[in-house]
């Protein structure tokens, strides 16, 4: 049986140097789709090389978090940022304001409304929706995620998982099954199967491929990796400290071995586009 496998590059229009990579990676890789942050300070030159790679899938990557600044004011969406209208760092802060009951899902629908605004005004077809640090599997998220990807007519949004060990893993799981039905309620497409949030800014060749061997025992029939590839020495990611490995991972998507390592599992490269045809889960 052949499976369908969707590789997507995150955080394009973070820096032009992720843009480069992210073209490399579909040029001479096996990068099918990627994920263009309205916030990002490269969003610009990320727009004018998407409009250059009609086969290259677009999506909106959609943040709550990160060094760069929302698209709206402190006052417009005041229980999303600080007192100098910045987002929090990390999903975890979402988490906490989350548990806490202090998200208005109003601010969070119209800063992510905008972002997706701004990505479906790049005037090429968005096939996709994702978050930044995966910040829509929390339920509050997630529903609006949803929504503005129902209003707009996008057809497709990312179901993160984990399979890791351990309590991270297990919360992750449990959001997971959520955020899925919230996706099924809202007629939106999936991969039945994903990967990459365990394996976040560590897949090199060996790590890709332990990853692509362990979906195919899993045996679904879709799956999406999504991947964070840099150009070496980027001077523009070192306000960044997530410890990525960017370079590592655009080496890995361009590596011969990996594209044998896909066809060897059983999967074809596509895009959400291709999911009718596997059945989105």
């Amino acid at each position: 049986m052949t499976r369908l496998l969707i590789v997507t590059a995150d955080d394009l229009g973070l820096t032009r140097g992720v843009n480069a990579a992210v073209r490399r990676a579909h040029e001479d890789g096996v990068v099918t789709a990627t994920s263009l942050l309205a916030v990002g300070q490269a969003f610009d030159d990320a727009v004018a090389m998407v409009r250059q790679l009609p086969d290259l899938e677009l999506g909106a990557h959609l943040a709550l978090v990160g060094e760069d600044p929302p698209l709206l004011s402190a006052r417009e969406v005041p229980t999303l940022v600080d007192g100098r209208g910045a987002f929090p760092l990390s999903y975890r802060t979402v988490v906490l304001r989350g548990l806490a009951g202090r998200i208005d899902p109003d601010d969070v629908r119209r800063e992510l409304g905008a972002q997706l605004e701004r990505v479906l005004g790049a005037g090429v077809p968005v096939t996709h929706v994702d978050t930044h640090q995966h910040t829509h599997l929390w339920p509050t998220v997630g529903a609006v995620v949803a929504e503005l990807a129902t209003a707009s007519g996008v057809p497709a949004v990312r179901a993160p998982g984990s399979h890791a060990h351990g309590p991270v893993g297990l919360g992750v799981r449990v959001l997971a099954r959520r955020s899925r039905s919230t996706l099924r309620a809202a007629g939106r497409a999936t991969t039945a199967d994903y990967a990459g949030l365990d394996e976040a800014g560590r897949l090199d060749t060996a790590r890709f491929n332990r990853t692509l061997a362990e979906a195919a025992r899993r045996g679904a029939p879709t799956l999406e990796v999504n991947c964070h590839p840099a150009v070496a020495g980027d001077p523009d990611l070192r306000r960044f400290t997530w410890g990525y490995r960017w370079a590592d991972e655009l080496a890995m998507l361009v590596d011969p071995q990996v594209r044998a390592a896909i066809a060897s599992a059983g999967f074809t490269l596509g895009g959400f586009a291709d999911l009718d045809r596997y059945g989105a889960a």
